[in-house]
């Protein structure tokens, strides 16, 4: 089994093009269906593409909404827009991603001292628990570096409630595998599904519901009759999201591209001359595991594809994988970077700044996100009512 996703932005705009007619009323009666490997047709399968910003969520919107009404097309307009509020809601709440972190390790130290969760926690992964319907997931998910939404919360209901395995351990497994593994959705979809998102508000994976939406394929027997809501401390109150930074004239810059945004537009009008031009990489530090080499191998294919794109406009773009060497070496007073959110390339760039504690590290936020992640305050719904002020600012945004 093979995955089916080119890793380029004409390939994201094909299927962009492809999806765009299908995203009122012909998503919102499919969606839900997981019809299995090769047959994703009824969604969109942009995730990847939009993990990386080949294509941005602006570019997305605007397309379907010139296509269709925001009524016709809300449940895909609404879809786009979570993984927007779950990047702003961790944004605004960083420690969450640390407690994640301290919660993984300490579920994995639990491993590496219990044969019996061992065993269970091995044969979730290599998808041989018996379970019908988890199993195929568990191995397509492996096999293609990608699994259709409804699947991923049966997936990590079933893990939670039926299994009984650590919460933190099912999201390192999507994080390993998922070529659009994302700190923010990854993280706080499974908190959601363990009721610690929303408290006492959990995902049940049901036989019925799997039946209806694998259209028969799967009727797992033996899944958890309830899901009690996992214990957790409370959320730590929002901070203000920060101001954004702007790039200081007059000193010796150089652009640094990571995998977080491979649309640096917006970049290269803010420093449209750099000393030097790099991109570098960090996500083989989403876990504490060895990534899957398909998904590395994804990460360095994108990334080559914009070093491709954006050469003829910022110079030659050259991999490292030692900032501090590249900035010595071209002496640089200050690197200019498309904002990287919490996770492993924002943990990367703190930990830069502190090696060289006299350099100037501009990361520049879209307007887009500026717009919108001071919303993701509470929950979904609430954030949900300011959608239509931020559709009819897209033009606008997207030329800031």
């Amino acid at each position: 089994m093979t995955t089916d996703f080119p890793p380029t932005r004409t390939a994201a705009l094909e299927r962009l093009a492809r999806f765009v007619p299908r995203a009122g009323a012909d998503y919102a009666r499919g969606r839900n269906f997981d019809l299995g490997p090769g047959r994703h047709h009824r969604v969109s399968t942009l995730s990847p593409y939009l993990r990386h910003r080949l294509i941005t969520e602006a570019e997305v919107l605007e397309a379907v909404c010139a296509r269709h009404s925001l009524k016709a097309a809300e449940k895909f307009v609404q879809e786009v827009f979570w993984r927007t509020y779950w990047k702003g809601w961790l944004e605004l709440r960083p420690g969450i991603w640390d407690d994640y972190l301290t919660q993984r390790m300490a579920a994995w130290n639990a491993v590496q001292t219990q044969a019996g969760l061992r065993a269970q926690w091995e044969e979730a992964c290599a998808g041989r628990t018996g379970i019908d319907g988890f199993d195929a997931w568990a191995q397509e998910l492996v096999q293609t570096g990608y699994l259709h939404n409804h699947a991923r919360m049966w997936v990590a209901s079933i893990w939670i409630f039926t299994l009984r395995l650590p919460w933190a351990l099912g999201a390192d497994f999507f994080l390993r595998h998922l070529l659009d593994g994302d700190p923010a959705s990854n993280t706080l979809s499974w908190r959601w599904v363990a009721g610690l998102h929303t408290k006492g508000k959990t995902y049940l994976a049901r036989a019925d519901n799997i039946a209806t939406y694998t259209q028969g394929r799967f009727a797992p027997k033996g899944l958890a009759a309830c899901a009690v809501p996992l214990r957790g401390p409370d959320h730590p109150r929002p901070r203000p999201l920060p101001a954004p930074d702007r790039v200081m004239p007059g000193l010796r810059t150089g652009l640094l591209i990571t995998p977080e945004d491979l649309s640096p537009e917006h970049v290269a009008k803010a420093l449209p001359n750099p000393v030097a031009t790099a991109m570098i990489s960090h996500r083989c530090r989403l876990s504490h595991l060895e990534m899957a080499p398909r998904v590395l191998n994804w990460d360095s294919a994108v990334l080559e594809d914009m070093a491709t794109r954006w050469s003829g406009r910022l110079g030659p773009i050259i991999p490292i994988v030692n900032p501090v060497a590249w900035v010595e070496e071209h002496a640089l007073e200050q690197i200019v970077t498309p904002y990287a959110p919490v996770g492993t390339e924002a943990t990367a760039l703190d930990q830069l700044q502190a090696a060289l504690p006299g350099l100037r590290i501009a990361r520049l936020r879209r307007a887009y996100d500026s717009a919108a992640w001071p919303h993701a305050t509470h929950g979904f719904f609430r954030f949900n009512e300011v959608l239509p002020r931020l559709i009819a600012g897209l033009k606008g945004i997207r030329a800031a």
